[in-house]
């Protein structure tokens, strides 16, 4: 409770009185004899007794109040940190950068902002990490040298960085990071894993290193529940883990820091641990690194975790799992679940494996093949050329109809409207290298199985055979498309709108050209 001075100093400050609120600011910045420290308070005093021409205040604002809380009292406060840097207060010019650049830049004059880049780069020069951080963000950056900074270009124009502003960009990035701001070490570490692994590694290992000593011994025991880790943290040791995997000498350390990382939700740290536990690689093969018995048990659990979050590389080393002659619970069914698990996430290894296993069963299942065309399709899609060579046995590519191009060039547009369901047959022909009867006796609706074509007249033409013909372009699945709208309404029986076999031939007859005795009975 306020002691009766400090409440003789909020009565004044209700009532208006400027030097009561400065008493009141000051008291909630530095923390009174009964009033508790609050910043938020004191910046709202503080401003109060600004806007009377009380100096001390707007000084007290730029050296004392942080962006944290100005930047939700913008723009009342803007002017503050402009007359505060202007007075000689280094702090207020960082304070005023932040709040021109990340949130008001465009709402403020040129001249403002060009004070502010100059404000922030005098504090980066000075070794302010922070305005190092955010320096290194702006595409008008000059680079770090002794001298002192010479006036900021105009940033008006300006369109994609030159090389010269990426390099000074760089360079106060590195000199953030260097001055121990961890956002931007973590910056840095981003761009080397992408680039120079060795530059990584160099930077890597103190900031994982440090990790290691305030991680607790057992992850397994302690769950990380009492070590929270940001997600940076966690990618960190997961690829110091990765880059340190064919190091014997640091076998402990890099374990370490791979389950810590999978405890914290890494996935691909739980890849690797599941891996590890099965002495095995993501293809299945037994590997000689690893824990001294396999325990499957253990790598069921984080290659399933994995998976969860998205890794189609663990549905595939479960299902590699499953196969295993040396595991208890060894099941095809299940490992068939995973594989296809693994190729609907997009692996091409899976893809394939599904595909050739489909194409096995075709006896069992007469829908096997088209099973199997579907999952060859997308391996040879990621250049499989296995997959690509098995496609070739399943679907040869169709002949060249002749006959049907011939009649359809031959035809005008009314002659083709006045008949649009034997125009449509003869163009599946032309595009699909349908027979004559295959053409006119096609079920389009069930013939079309969205990644091929089934073409299967075997009940109303016994000398025929079952085929498939992909669709490979674009060109072929829109008319495609087109062509079953047609037909989907459309009665196919021998009474419907098309007739039986026989008075299709008779249409397709009358448009045969008088030369040509193809169609002849």
């Amino acid at each position: 409770m306020a002691n009766r001075e400090e409440l003789g100093i909020i009565r004044g400050a209700r009532a208006g009185d400027a030097v009561c609120q400065l008493a009141l600011g000051k008291l909630y910045l530095f923390g009174g004899a009964s009033l508790p420290l609050s910043l938020p308070t004191a910046l709202h005093w503080l401003n109060r007794a600004a806007l009377q021409e009380q100096d001390e205040a707007w000084m007290l604002i730029g050296s004392y109040v942080p962006f944290e809380h100005a930047q939700h009292c913008l723009p009342a406060v803007l002017s503050w940190y402009d007359r505060a840097y202007d007075a000689g207060v280094e702090q207020a010019g960082l304070v005023l950068a932040q709040l021109v650049l990340n949130q008001a830049a465009g709402q403020e004059t040129s001249h403002l902002r060009d004070k502010a880049l100059q404000a922030l780069e005098t504090a980066a020069r000075s070794g302010s990490a922070e305005a190092q951080w955010l320096l290194a963000h702006q595409s008008g950056a000059q680079p770090p040298s002794p001298a002192l900074p010479a006036p900021l270009p105009s940033r008006r124009g300006l369109g994609r960085p030159s090389p010269h502003r990426a390099s000074a960009r760089q360079q106060w990035l590195a000199r953030a990071a260097d001055s121990g701001l961890a956002a931007a070490q973590y910056a840095v570490l981003e761009q080397a894993w992408h680039g120079d692994r060795a530059a990584f590694l160099q930077r890597a290992l103190p900031l994982a290193r440090k990790l290691l000593a305030d991680a607790p011994a057992d992850a397994e025991a302690a769950r990380v529940a009492d070590w929270p880790l940001e997600p940076a943290q966690l990618t960190l040791l997961a690829r110091c883990a990765e880059l340190f995997d064919s190091d014997t000498e640091d076998r402990d350390a890099l374990h370490h820091c791979r389950e810590l990382a999978a405890h914290g939700g890494d996935r691909h740290a739980q890849l690797a641990l599941g891996l590890w536990f099965a002495r095995m690689d993501g293809d299945g093969k037994r590997q000689l690194n690893g824990i001294a018995a396999v325990n499957f048990k253990r790598a069921i659990r984080w290659l399933t975790q994995a998976g969860d979050q998205g890794l189609a590389e663990a549905w595939y080393a479960l299902s590699r799992i499953y196969l295993k002659p040396e595991f208890s619970q060894r099941c095809v069914p299940e490992a068939q679940a995973y594989l296809e698990r693994a190729a609907d996430m997009g692996h091409c290894a899976a893809q394939l494996e599904c595909g050739m296993y489909a194409w096995r069963n075709r006896r069992t299942d007469q829908h096997s093949d088209v099973r199997a065309a579907y999952w060859l399709q997308k391996a040879a899609a990621q250049g499989c050329e296995e997959a690509e060579t098995a496609l070739a046995r399943i679907a040869a590519a169709p002949k060249a109809s002749d006959w049907a191009d011939e009649i359809l060039c031959g035809k005008t547009r009314e002659a083709l409207e006045s008949q649009p369901l034997l125009a449509a047959r003869l163009e599946l022909a032309e595009l699909f290298g349908l027979s004559r009867a295959e053409a006119l006796l096609l079920d389009v609706k069930a013939a079309d199985q969205g990644h091929c074509l089934v073409v299967d007249i075997r009940a109303s033409y016994g000398r025929s055979k079952r085929r498939l013909v992909l669709l490979r372009t674009a060109r072929e699945r829109q008319a495609l498309d087109r062509i079953v709208r047609l037909f989907e309404h459309l009665d196919n029986g021998p009474d419907g709108l098309e007739g039986n076999y026989r008075q299709r031939l008779y249409r397709l007859k009358t448009w045969q050209p008088a030369d040509d005795d193809r169609l002849a009975a």
